[in-house]
């Protein structure tokens, strides 16, 4: 690769970040749907030839933001079996789960996005991308043969990001490492029974 070719690929890579750190900073201000175009690239210090050099409209943009986390996100979802061939659930270590650290380090972003309107976007879109990994890059060989692979997948998944939403939404009250321990335990945890409790009418 040459010079210019290097120093180019790097201009690129820091306007794609302001734009986006732009971004983020006026969605905590307003919502996304009442962000416009030059409030962004003024604030990222560009003009809007070097917006439309990068990305077609905000939307763009928001989708790139996205996909980057999403991108992050799969990373720190893999980490417990990328470098194994069968990994043990019951034996998983806590401290293998990245995924909770991914959302700590990023947590000023995921608290904005939370707090934003293009949330169901980015539920949707981070749902998406885990099930269809769970499903194209992990297979369970004493599974039930009752047990439908896809409604499993999804089932998972959602317990799952439910419970990261909620440490988000609590302003991360735990640690990366209690989430873990915490998931792990979850995961293993096979009640056989579960005791009614019912109250008095007399408490009604």
């Amino acid at each position: 690769m040459s010079q210019i070719t290097k120093k180019t690929d790097r201009r690129i890579v820091r306007s794609k970040l302001a734009l986006r750190e732009a971004l983020l900073a006026l969605m905590s201000q307003k919502p996304f749907t009442s962000i416009s175009i030059t409030e962004i690239v003024e604030f990222a210090n560009y003009n809007r030839g070097t917006f439309y050099a990068n990305y077609e409209s905000k939307e763009d943009l928001l989708d790139d933001m996205i996909d980057n986390l999403t991108e992050q996100l799969l990373q720190s979802f893999r980490a417990p079996y990328e470098h194994v061939d069968v990994f043990r659930i019951q034996e998983l270590p806590a401290k293998s789960v990245m995924i909770f650290d991914h959302f700590y380090q990023n947590s000023a972003i995921y608290t904005t996005l939370m707090r934003s309107d293009v949330l169901p976007k980015l539920k949707e879109k981070m749902l998406h991308a885990l099930i269809k990994i769970t499903q194209e890059e992990l297979s369970y060989p004493d599974q039930d043969d009752e047990i439908d692979q896809e409604l499993m997948s999804i089932y998972s998944i959602h317990a799952l990001l439910g419970l990261i939403f909620h440490w988000i939404e609590s302003e991360f009250k735990y640690s990366p490492s209690y989430m873990q321990d915490q998931l792990i335990k979850l995961i293993n945890w096979r009640p056989t029974s579960a005791k009614t409790v019912v109250k008095s009418s007399r408490d009604g």
